[in-house]
């Protein structure tokens, strides 16, 4: 078991490493110069172009200042190095830590997202087994249709929606509010984790049907068991397994989309301080954003791995002899 955990966390090396170098190379493969950006508002122009009265010493200086003036291998080294160390740099703009920035932020948006998959993991539960235990039937037709409508609804869409309906014309729910209050996050994370359900769902839904087939399900029944024990103590435990894979999963697609909702909703975050360093083309707190999200994106599929053990054991008798 040691080993195959072990295994697991070295094969996420090359992914960070994958991630940090594809993003640092797109960032500055990008159109915009962020050093003529700055310069530009410092001097009260409207707008970033090349013609202002910038000298090129200003210029220069600055590009130095900000370490852009190195080689992109030397860039990527030291943002490596320092990475390493749990240093993400400085931001262009405000010149503060990016770690403390992250820090400062992470609260907010993993309360979100954690609300959301947990909307997302009740609501697809509860929608899979009624359509699998109904096979066939209209109820089954029903909740499999709206599983494919919400799929097909974008996030910031059916965010509004929520608004207008629930705040504005019902005044039900606040629209904006202290981002750790529960009245202020209902809607965000219906809106970041119904989409999710969905998928969650439909793959509850199959994975039971096939499992209620299975002959150690028709042996509990013989023996006189209810249905209910059947379909939780027997069918449900085994039809899991890959639906913990997609709720790992779901929750890096949370964080993800917590970037839409977050600005949907006025709420503070990581995926709003994504938004802005991306306009203001700030390159080491993209890249620090970024990479915190690969980091915890990788540590859930991590515990998704470990959880399998705790669901099947014959997965941690077969982990454990390799």
């Amino acid at each position: 078991m040691t080993r195959y955990f072990l295994r697991r966390g070295f094969l996420a090396i090359p992914t960070l490493f994958g991630v940090s170098l594809a993003v640092f190379l797109m960032l500055h493969f990008l159109p915009g110069d962020p050093v003529l950006m700055m310069l530009t508002e410092h001097a009260g122009q409207q707008a970033p172009t090349s013609n202002t009265d910038i000298t090129p010493e200003q210029y220069n200086n600055m590009r130095h200042a900000l370490g852009l003036d190195r080689p992109l291998y030397v860039q990527y080294g030291t943002f490596v190095w320092k990475a390493l160390q749990g240093d993400l740099g400085k931001s262009f703009r405000s010149q503060a830590a990016v770690t403390d920035m992250i820090v400062k932020n992470l609260p907010y948006t993993l309360v979100l997202a954690l609300a959301g998959l947990g909307v997302s993991v009740v609501l697809g539960l509860v929608l899979g087994i009624i359509a699998a235990i109904n096979q066939g039937g209209w109820i089954d037709s029903v909740t499999m249709t709206l599983a494919v409508a919400s799929i097909s609804m974008p996030n910031f869409w059916f965010g509004i929606m929520l608004l207008l309906i629930f705040s504005l014309q019902l005044r039900l729910l606040p629209a904006v509010g202290p981002p750790m209050s529960l009245k202020a996050l209902i809607l965000p994370a219906i809106a970041l984790g119904f989409r999710a359900s969905a998928t969650i769902a439909r793959l509850v839904r199959s994975s039971l049907v096939e499992t209620i087939h299975e002959d150690y399900v028709r042996t509990a029944r013989a023996k006189g068991l209810g249905e209910r024990t059947v379909i939780t103590r027997h069918a449900l435990r085994n039809a899991l397994i890959p639906v913990v894979t997609i709720i790992g999963l779901q929750f890096g697609s949370m964080l993800a989309g917590a970037v839409v909702i977050e600005t949907v909703f006025a709420r503070p975050g990581i995926g709003k301080l994504a938004v802005t360093a991306v306009v203001q083309k700030d390159f080491p707190l993209i890249q620090g954003v970024i990479l915190f999200t690969a980091i915890i994106y990788v540590l859930a599929n991590f515990l998704v791995d470990i959880s399998y053990g705790w669901i099947d054991p014959r997965i941690r008798y077969e982990t454990g002899k390799s």
